[in-house]
């Protein structure tokens, strides 16, 4: 993961044969913390050095692997994951002589802004859907072992609690269902603000 100290571990000065890195789109996302968070969620930390260095161009999974110092494993992985989320595309070349097949790598980091869009509008879409249970729904808790039943649960066992017997208390969520509205807007005012600014 990157810091304010640097980039992430393994990720430097990158040439590789043929070509250079993009610095202009490596510094991008080093600095761009909502991309930088979108990448390490998607690759993990072993991955993020893939992510935050794409190259110009085509480059194969041993030359990045070689460049970057990382498990040629861990690079493939994190390969597989941008492409499965449009991020990087391959295609195959055979070997004439031997009939390998070497996978040719191409960074898509143009699909970042609507990517992010999309995986913003699935999280408020959930939390829409759960502030709707939880205001349609009655709960009652028990305050010892802090496990919260819906009202048919805690009717089903007598209002008390199937762990410890003590009796359930019937719960108000208005607090909770506060915050969901509170979290929702600030989502909302997230997409519009950082969608503007990746698109800049």
């Amino acid at each position: 993961m990157a810091t304010a100290n640097g980039p992430p571990p393994g990720v430097g000065d990158f040439n590789r044969l043929g070509g250079e890195i993009s610095m202009m789109a490596f510094d991008e996302l080093l600095n761009d913390p909502v991309i930088q968070k979108y990448l390490h969620e998607l690759v993990g930390p072993k991955g993020m050095p893939v992510a935050a260095a794409p190259a110009e161009g085509e480059v194969t999974d041993e030359e990045l692997a070689e460049e970057l110092g990382l498990e040629l494993n861990d690079v493939r992985r994190a390969l597989f994951i941008l492409y499965e989320n449009d991020l990087a595309t391959y295609r195959r070349v055979r070997d004439e002589d031997s009939g390998w097949l070497t996978y040719l790598w191409t960074f898509e980091y143009d699909n970042i802004p609507q990517n992010l869009a999309e995986e913003m509008e699935r999280l408020m879409q959930a939390l829409d859907r759960r502030e709707e249970y939880e205001r349609e729904n009655e709960f009652y808790l028990c305050e010892v072992c802090s496990l919260r039943f819906e009202f048919g649960e805690a009717m089903d066992f007598g209002f008390e609690c199937p762990e410890c017997g003590s009796p359930l208390e019937a719960m108000e969520n208005d607090r909770l269902l506060d915050a969901m509205q509170d979290r929702l807007d600030e989502l909302e005012d997230e997409l519009n603000a950082d969608l503007g600014t990746i698109s800049a």
